[in-house]
């Protein structure tokens, strides 16, 4: 019995660590690689974490149903109220119910809002008691609660409305051509961190927007093909070099029931940008840029009159100033503000008073600040996220008002850290991960003592056999500026065999594709590639963000040319590899990744065996003014630089296998791109793969991702691998 017991025992263990073994050496799927990375191949989260106003507890959602509430106490969190405790009291009112609950945002502390669809719900949660409800219609957008007015602002098609708490709505405009709109957040395309187009004013007595006439502007026609016959819906699409859209600043006063525009029109054709109202509702602060964006003019203007004021500075710069905020004004002294401003090549924090003088720069170096997360109420410290300690990492300082530069880091692991601090700014959540770590949520104090770890993720990856991913260093083409590039290997590497690399590429502004955070950013059908057998490697070459105005701006008129000199160095670390077999090269980006792509090929012909390029930007005279123009000026002042970095004046070089991918709606990179070089190159007779999805935009959502993804892989393995 021992002897039977004891084979027993040993079959057990055998099979222990053969099931082990086994599940350490599962391989992702595509569904896993594409979908399940953001659901449950996802590190766990505590959702939509957030101090309550005005303390220092907490609140977090559990599966889009369940609201907790913690404290700095090391006790549990505590159930506080639940999606159908809320429906419940919807019911009782007759009011549509709730199909989840998500972005709530807390008024007071016992007070939340909440928006599904055209319902915006004002809750008690202490009493479970439904205070205000707002029916808006149908297609309402852009909505923007505001607690003092009690008043609920939005969009219905190209006009602005409001709506009070006894349900009388109030039109802003009523403007009956479409070419006018009002209100809308897709106001110059969205550049310079506009994602707004409606500002509540801090009194909540008037109400500020954008109005946009893009009358002026050509239609691009895009065709519905899921109409019958098929219909064209045009867009307006101000490309390079050709007529903008002229946008001025509004203000409704709800006393008068009068709107009065402010005074902007110092130049005929600009954007305005860094709306901000001043503390006590007088004043209105804008950003005047000229067309060229190398001039900027920060103006105050009079709310009651809309006359200009004053111009408080001006920023200019050779090639473009790129002005991303508003003013932060400081919470006590309401004559000051925070600037962030580029202008020593790094954006630094300046403070600023409302007659325009400089009091200080606050932050100084060879670094940018990331995130500004404001000023405690005794106006003592400034909070705020760089690139200081390392251009891979970003990590949480504070500096004092007074003084300025002397920082303090708050945080101290390696990696990628954000912050959310309460209203008193004695305690911050800090949110982080890093190459190891895949989720750490914890409270952290403003000395940067760690109070309390909410949450510590297990690896969702644990049973996955994924190859080594790594970070590391070479040099741009320039031969002295460090370029961070990131190398996935396949598992289980032979160093004696010879495997097919594929560069994944970005390459363009305002994006960094590299950093010390979980998977080192990458996504996980990199891994999935490297499962497959290939070598993986992404380089931020000169040109991308978060490096400085010199690393990005050194691609100033000729977008793609720089950019591709250091990718080839990327190249050249491949061929220095003794497993990667360099006749077997691939190349894969999206947007400007896609116009790499394409760029690289057919500017280094040979060296790529295959590439599949999407949604890519062929000539940069078919982009839009407010990115294209900033980049490379209009094709009338550089002719040169837009035929140099055309692929249209390429495609003849093209050797190798070539797939492009396109969404049939894209209103950001318009499919005439594509569509040209397709016929440039069937003229040639030069052979390239397209592929379509018809009734998609710029990307590619949804699950139909996954057959995106898996025809991109196909390619691979059927020309490359």
């Amino acid at each position: 019995n021992k002897m039977k017991k004891n084979k027993f025992l040993l079959l057990i263990i055998f099979l222990s660590i053969s099931l082990t073994g086994f599940s350490q050496n599962k391989k992702l799927t595509m569904e896993d690689a594409v979908w399940n990375q953001w659901f449950s191949l996802r590190p766990q989260s505590l959702a939509q974490l957030q101090w309550l106003p005005g303390t220092h507890d907490f609140v977090y959602i559990k599966a889009y149903s369940n609201v907790y509430k913690g404290t700095l106490k090391k006790d549990k969190d505590q159930l506080w109220f639940t999606l159908d405790g809320v429906n419940s009291v919807l019911n009782k009112t007759g009011l549509p119910e709730l199909p989840y609950l998500y972005d709530l945002k807390w008024i007071d502390k016992n007070t939340f809002s909440v928006v599904s669809d055209n319902l915006v719900y004002i809750f008690d949660a202490n009493k479970m008691k439904l205070k205000q409800s707002f029916v808006l219609p149908d297609t309402a957008k852009n909505i923007r609660y505001n607690e003092k007015a009690n008043a609920v602002a939005y969009t219905v098609g190209n006009n602005l409305q409001v709506m009070t708490a006894d349900a009388k709505i109030i039109k802003i405009s009523d403007e009956p051509n479409k070419g006018i709109v009002y209100g809308s957040d897709y106001v110059h395309r969205q550049e310079w961190g506009i994602d707004n187009g409606i500002f509540w004013s801090p009194d909540g007595k008037y109400l500020a927007f954008y109005r946009k006439d893009e009358t002026m502007v050509k239609n691009y026609p895009l065709i519905d093909y899921t109409t019958f016959p098929a219909t064209c819906k045009p867009i307006k699409y101000p490309m390079t070099g050709q007529t903008n859209e002229y946008v001025t600043v509004g203000v409704y006063d709800f006393s008068t029931g009068k709107t009065t525009y402010m005074q902007t029109d110092q130049l005929d054709d600009r954007f305005l940008v860094s709306v901000t109202w001043g503390p006590e509702s007088k004043y209105m602060y804008i950003g005047v840029l000229n067309r060229d964006q190398n001039h900027l003019w920060f103006n105050k203007y009079q709310r009651a009159d809309g006359k200009f004021v004053k111009t408080l500075f001006e920023e200019t710069n050779p090639k473009y100033v790129e002005p991303l905020h508003p003013a932060y004004f400081l919470p006590k002294t309401k004559n000051e503000f925070v600037w962030i401003s580029r202008r020593s090549g790094f954006y630094h924090l300046y403070l600023y008073d409302t007659e325009g003088n400089l009091i200080r720069q606050l932050t100084d170096g060879q670094w940018s600040v990331t995130d500004y997360y404001g000023i405690d109420p005794d106006e003592k410290y400034v909070y705020f996220q760089s690139t200081a300690e390392c251009p891979v990492q970003r990590h949480i300082y504070r500096i004092t008002l007074k003084q300025g530069m002397i920082m303090k880091m708050l945080t101290k692991i390696h990696g990628v850290h954000d912050a959310i601090f309460s209203d008193d700014f004695q305690y911050f959540v800090n949110d982080y991960s890093n190459t190891e770590t895949p989720h750490i949520q914890t409270i952290v104090d403003n000395k940067g003592k760690e109070i309390k770890k909410l949450l510590e993720a297990p690896n969702p990856l644990a049973e996955y056999n994924l190859g080594k991913m790594k970070i590391g260093k070479i040099k741009a083409a320039d031969g002295k500026t460090d370029l961070y590039y990131r190398l996935i290997t396949p598992p289980n590497l032979d160093k004696k065999k010879k495997y097919p690399a594929i560069i994944y590429v970005y390459g363009g502004p305002h994006v960094q594709l590299i950093l010390d955070s979980w998977l080192g950013e990458a996504r996980l059908w990199q891994f999935y590639m490297a499962q497959e057998g290939y070598v993986m490697l992404t380089v931020d070459n000169r040109g991308s963000y978060n490096r400085g105005f010199d690393f990005e701006s050194v691609t100033f008129r000729h977008l793609g040319v720089e950019e591709m000199k250091d990718q080839m160095k990327g190249v050249e670390f491949l061929a220095s590899l003794p497993y990667v077999d360099t006749s077997r090269l691939g190349v894969h980006g999206w947007s400007f990744g896609g116009f790499m792509t394409t760029s690289l090929t057919t500017t280094y012909p040979g060296v790529f065996k295959v590439a599949v390029a999407g949604g890519p930007v062929i000539d940069w005279k078919y982009y839009e003014i407010m990115y294209g123009e900033r980049y490379m000026d209009t094709p009338q002042t550089n002719p040169e630089g837009y035929k140099e970095t055309s692929v249209l004046n390429k495609i003849q070089n093209l050797k190798g296998k070539l797939m492009i991918i396109h969404g049939g709606i894209d209103p950001v990179v318009v499919p005439q791109n594509t569509r040209d070089l397709l016929l440039k190159a069937q003229k040639l007779g030069i052979d390239v793969d397209f592929y379509e999805f018809p009734n998609s935009e710029h990307n590619v959502r949804g699950r139909e991702r996954i057959l995106l993804m898996q025809k991109i892989t196909d390619y691979f393995n059927t020309y490359l691998k």
